[in-house]
């Protein structure tokens, strides 16, 4: 499974509004994320609007296009757009800059330990 990290920014003045849709998101949503592979999905929110998302799956790619696929995501992307800034007529799922990661403590870990395995006498 691949970890990804991803920005959007939401309009100052839209910030309530959004945290609200967060809390209650539908059930059909829900139900696609999970069965379209997306795990581990958390999005985070700054006071200013800028938006971290953080997602597991085990091709993004491949994820965002089984959810571009089902209804309840068009509907879904429709209502949220006009939240975000910046994204020139794309859709919010289509108009995130994707981060590159740079550290992760387990993977570091295991390279170690895996080191120490095969230097052992």
């Amino acid at each position: 499974m691949r970890r990804y990290c991803f920005l959007l920014q939401v309009l100052p003045d839209r910030l309530a509004e959004y945290r609200e849709r967060h809390a209650r998101v539908w059930p059909e949503m829900l139900a696609a994320l999970r069965d379209t592979g997306w795990h581990n999905y958390s999005l985070f929110l700054r006071d200013d609007g800028l938006l971290v998302g953080y997602v597991e799956a085990a091709d993004l790619a491949a994820a965002q296009r089984a959810m571009a696929a089902t209804g309840v995501n068009a509907r879904w992307q429709a209502e949220m757009a006009p939240f975000f800034t910046g994204l020139a007529g794309r859709r919010p799922d289509e108009g995130f800059l994707l981060l590159d990661e740079v550290f992760h403590l387990e993977d570091q870990l295991d390279r170690m330990i895996d080191r120490t395995e095969t230097q052992a006498p």
